[in-house]
C-alpha cells in the first residue's frame, strides 16, 4: 500500500463480501443508460454497442436529456467523499476494493497479560487516537489476508557460522505462511543484492525461496541501513495490501551509504511492518540492538534477540502466527492538513472476559507536505516559454 496516508490515491484494499458498496450511482447511470438505447429498438444496450446502429435524430432531445442526467450522477460521484470500485477477484467471493479517500490502516497484534495472541475481537473493542483525538474506525476485520514478505539477511563475515540456522529459519516461516504470500529476498554485506533472478522480483514458491537464501556469501561488512532501504522500496511493488520485512542480522552498521535518520524516515513513511531478529556476539563491537529495535517500535513491529541462532526458527514461527493473526483498522484522519509533520497513533483495546489487554501497532505515520503554489505570473511565463 503506498504511503500509509492515503491521500486521494487508488489504493488495492483486500476486503470479503463487500459487493454493492456504494453501487447506487453506478446503478443508476446503467439503468439511464440501457433504458434509453432498448426503447423503440427491440436491442439491448450490449447488442447497440456491437452492432453499432445510428441513433434517430427524432431522439436527439431524449439523448441529450440522457446525457444531462449521466453527467449530474457522475459529478455527485466525484464530490463523493469516498468512491469504491469492486471486481471479483475469484469464486470463492473474495474482492478488491479501490479506496480514494484519506485513509490510515493499521494492522493491530492484541496480547493478553500472558502475552497471548487474542483473537475474538470486535470492532467496538478498539478505541484509535490520532494526535490524542479519538478517531472512527471506518473498516475492521481479522482474517488471513495475503502479505508481501522480504527477508533482509544479513551476509556479512560474520554471520558464516550461523548460516545454516538462518537458512532453515527462513524456510520455516514460508512453510507457516499463506500460500497467496509473495516472498522475496535480499542478501547485503557492504554490498546489498537480490537474492531471486532479475526476472523473478517475487515468488510463493519454497524452491526458488531456498535457492536464493543458498546464494549466500558470508564476506565483509554490514551496510544494514542499505539493505533496510533497499527492501522498503521493493515492497512497494508487491500485489498485496500487507507488506512486511524480516531483518536478520548479528551486528551494527558499519559500512551504509544511507543514513540511519533517512532510512527510518522511509520506514515511518512507508506501511511496512519490520520483524528484527539481532544475533549479536558480545565482543563485535559494531553490534546496535538500539537500531533494530527502533524500526520494529516505529513500524508496528517486534525486535528479537535470541541467545543461539538455533533459536531463529522458532522465532520466525512466532512472527508468521503474529502476522496471521493481525486485525485490520482503518480511519480517516479529522485532521487533513499536509504540513510534512509527523501524526502519534495510539490504539487501546479493551474487551469483558479478556482482562487486562495490550495492542501492538506502529506508533504514527509522516504527512506529505502539500504541493507548492506556483507564484503569481509563473505558470504563464513557462507556456510562453
Amino acid at each position: 500500500m503506498s504511503p500509509l496516508l492515503f491521500n486521494g490515491v487508488q489504493t488495492p484494499f483486500n476486503c470479503r463480501n463487500a459487493s454493492g458498496f456504494q453501487m447506487t450511482r453506478q446503478m443508476a447511470k446503467k439503468t439511464a443508460l440501457e433504458s434509453y438505447l432498448s426503447i423503440g429498438s427491440g436491442l439491448s444496450a450490449p447488442e447497440h454497442f456491437w452492432t453499432g446502429s445510428c441513433i434517430g435524430l427524432e431522439r436527439k432531445h431524449s439523448l441529450l436529456l440522457l446525457l444531462a442526467l449521466v453527467a449530474a450522477i457522475s459529478l455527485s460521484d466525484a464530490a463523493a467523499s469516498q468512491d469504491v470500485n469492486s471486481s471479483q477477484k475469484n469464486s470463492g467471493g473474495d474482492f478488491t476494493l479501490r479506496v480514494n479517500a484519506n485513509l490510515v490502516i493499521l494492522s493491530a497484534t492484541v496480547l493478553d497479560h500472558h502475552n497471548a495472541l487474542v483473537s475474538g475481537l470486535d470492532k467496538d473493542d478498539f478505541q484509535v487516537f490520532e494526535d490524542h483525538v479519538l478517531q472512527p474506525i471506518k473498516h475492521f476485520s481479522h482474517e488471513d489476508i495475503p502479505v508481501t514478505v522480504g527477508l533482509v539477511i544479513d551476509n556479512s563475515g560474520s554471520m558464516g557460522p550461523k548460516r545454516a540456522d538462518v537458512i532453515e529459519a527462513a524456510l520455516s516461516f514460508a512453510r507457516s505462511s499463506n500460500p497467496q504470500d509473495q516472498m522475496f529476498v535480499v542478501n547485503f554485506n557492504e554490498h546489498v543484492s537480490f537474492g531471486l533472478p532479475a526476472d523473478i522480483p517475487f515468488t510463493d514458491r519454497q524452491d526458488q525461496l531456498q535457492r536464493a537464501l543458498a546464494s549466500i556469501h558470508t564476506i565483509g561488512e554490514t551496510a544494514l541501513y542499505d539493505a533496510i532501504a533497499t527492501a522498503l522500496n521493493h515492497l512497494k511493488k508487491g500485489r498485496c495490501d500487507k507488506k512486511v520485512l524480516i531483518v536478520i542480522s548479528d551486528g551494527g552498521d558499519n559500512a551504509s551509504k544511507i543514513s540511519l535518520a533517512r532510512v527510518i524516515e522511509m520506514a515511518k513513511a512507508s506501511d511496512a511492518i519490520i520483524y528484527a531478529i539481532g544475533i549479536f556476539d558480545e565482543r563485535d563491537g559494531d553490534q546496535n540492538p538500539g537500531v533494530l529495535k527502533r524500526f520494529a517500535k516505529e513500524t508496528g513491529g517486534e525486535a528479537f534477540f535470541p541467545e543461539s541462532s538455533n533459536e531463529i526458527a522458532s522465532i520466525c514461527g512466532g512472527i508468521a502466527r503474529d502476522i496471521r493473526n493481525q486485525y485490520t483498522l482503518a480511519y480517516a484522519p479529522s485532521i487533513l492538513k499536509q504540513d510534512g509533520g509527523y501524526r502519534v497513533i495510539d490504539v487501546k483495546v479493551s474487551a469483558l472476559g479478556h482482562g487486562r489487554l495490550s495492542v501492538r501497532t506502529r506508533t504514527g505515520y509522516s504527512v506529505p507536505s502539500a504541493p507548492q503554489t506556483p507564484a503569481a505570473g509563473t505558470v504563464g511565463h513557462d507556456l510562453h516559454r
